[in-house]
Formats: C-alpha cells, structure tokens, sequence
C-alpha cells in the first residue's frame, strides 16, 4: 500500500506540477480576460491539489518531485513554438494547446491510478480530484477553441 499510494502521489505532483507550469507560459499571451481567470482559477485550484499533495508525500518521508525534465520542456516548447508560429488568434491557439495538456493529464492520472489501484483512499480522492480539475477546464476552454 505505502509504494503504491507514494507512486501515485508523485504522479499527482508531476502532473500538477506541469499545469501550473503551462499555465503560467501562456498567462502573459491571453488577451481575453475570461480565459485569464479560468485558467487563474484552474492554476489556484492546481496550488490547493499540490499543498494536499505535498502534505501526503510528507507523512511518508518523501520529498517532492518535479515532472521529468523532458517532459516539462516538451510542454514548454510545444506551448511556445505553437504561440510563435500561429497565424490564428492567440487566445485560440492557447486554449487549443491547453486542451491538449488536460486531455494529457486526464490520460495519464487515470493510467496511474489504476496501475496503483493499493494506493490509500486519500491519494485516489487526490488524483479523482486533479483529473476532476483538468476535465472542468477542458469544458471551460470549449468556448475558446
């Protein structure tokens, strides 16, 4: 249980940590002020899941741990090659690439919470809560796209 339930909080953390990471990329390019405040509002609901997240590493000694270096660059690179190249509105381009990620994040918890189904109900409710936040989004940026 206790490998488990660590797995998955550090695949929690990883993916939290990348959201709010690409949130913050595409912040200072979003023009339409209500797209701002979904994805400001997406960003605080992200810190909260990382704060319950951290505390849960912590009760089992583990310190956190940021997403794969590749990774994360992939994302960055992604988001700004996409607002560099883009002949479309920005904003579009931004929720468009923004999607892609929630749809990213929602594949991947849901992969480790069922590889790490021995994990404590505690870090299942985190990770049900994380792939809740990100398919709240995914609604959210419809509009936009």
């Amino acid at each position: 249980m206790r490998e488990d339930t660590v797995n998955l909080l550090k695949e929690c953390n990883s993916g939290i940590t990348m959201g709010m990471s690409s949130i913050n990329n595409v912040l200072p390019y979003v023009k339409n002020p209500d797209l701002k405040s979904t994805l400001i509002a997406c960003k605080e609901k992200h810190a909260k899941l990382g704060e319950r997240t951290h505390k849960a590493l912590a009760m089992y000694d583990e310190s956190r741990n940021p997403p794969h270096a590749m990774a994360k660059m992939m994302a960055d690179a992604k988001v700004k090659t996409q607002l560099f190249f883009t002949m479309e509105s920005k904003d579009k381009q931004i929720a468009s690439s923004m999607t892609d990620g929630c749809n990213m994040g929602i594949k991947s918890i849901n992969k480790y919470l069922n590889m790490y189904d021995g994990a404590n109900n505690d870090s299942k409710e985190i990770a049900t809560s994380l792939i809740a936040c990100e398919e709240e989004l995914l609604k959210d940026l419809k509009q936009y796209l």
